[in-house]
């Protein structure tokens, strides 16, 4: 694992612009290879920023969408359909509007789609994860190619909270309760499967995120940040806005 690589922007529209950008790229290479590439999405507004801007990217076409795998970091334990969850709001900016293969897209559990409880909703989609394991990705390790990340303000990433049990928790998938942000009851993949791409890029914006991502980047320790914990196998970026890299208002 390399050492993590900042990138910094003007604007948080500059900043989707350019993942957008760097996304559809990533994406064309993995192909241009012979491989099916594998991306794992993340919430929140910065990635809604995103998704938005690949759905208006000429370039996009670029892509075969029927041969992209499409993974989730985290979602909230919430009845299918529901507007916080990350898959509808990723469904509606971008991936209802892509000639995507369904069998490709691998949604985390609701809370009414045969889940009896989150518990049972991780250890289902750790089994989804396993299955894709088996077909083989090339050098054996990496799961996925491109996993993004957002940052919380307290330094979480994915729905792994500082102090919580799911940080040290082993398996592929931990079911989250009592969560400090709403909804309290979600679904994650854990540090271990995190740290299985081959890219990892954490995308914040936004001066609120700017002192997690300063701890994050300074080496604080995980249990207090858990951001400071995924890295990529050959890369890991940290893409940023001015003001979330900024610390006390002061650009880095």
């Amino acid at each position: 694992m390399t050492a993590p690589t900042v990138v910094v922007h003007r604007s948080a529209e500059l900043l989707a612009e350019s993942v957008c950008a760097r996304l559809v790229t990533a994406l064309i290479d993995v192909q241009a290879s012979g491989r099916t590439p594998s991306w794992v999405l993340t919430g929140g507004t910065i990635a809604d920023r995103v998704h938005r801007a690949v759905a208006a990217s000429p370039a996009r076409d670029a892509v075969d969408w029927s041969r992209v795998d499409l993974w989730w970091g985290d979602e909230r334990f919430l009845p299918s359909g529901a507007e916080e969850r990350n898959e509808t709001q990723a469904r509606a900016a971008l991936l209802d509007q892509l000639p995507l293969d369904p069998a490709r897209v691998h949604p985390m559990p609701a809370a009414d789609n045969g889940a009896d409880d989150p518990e049972g909703a991780a250890a289902s989609y750790a089994d989804e994860l396993a299955a894709a394991a088996r077909t083989g990705r090339g050098d054996g390790s990496a799961l996925f190619d491109v996993l993004m990340l957002g940052v919380g303000p307290d330094g979480h990433v994915a729905s792994l909270f500082p102090g919580l049990p799911a940080l040290s928790d082993d398996r592929p998938v931990a079911a989250v309760r009592d969560a400090p942000k709403p909804p309290p009851t979600r679904l994650t993949l854990t540090l271990g499967t995190l740290g299985r791409a081959r890219e990892v890029w954490f995308i914040a914006s936004g001066e609120e995120k700017a002192a997690a991502v300063h701890r994050a980047l300074t080496g604080s320790d995980v249990v207090d940040t858990p951001a400071a914990g995924p890295r990529g196998l050959h890369r890991t970026r940290w893409l940023l806005d001015e003001a979330a890299a900024s610390v006390d208002g002061t650009a880095r």
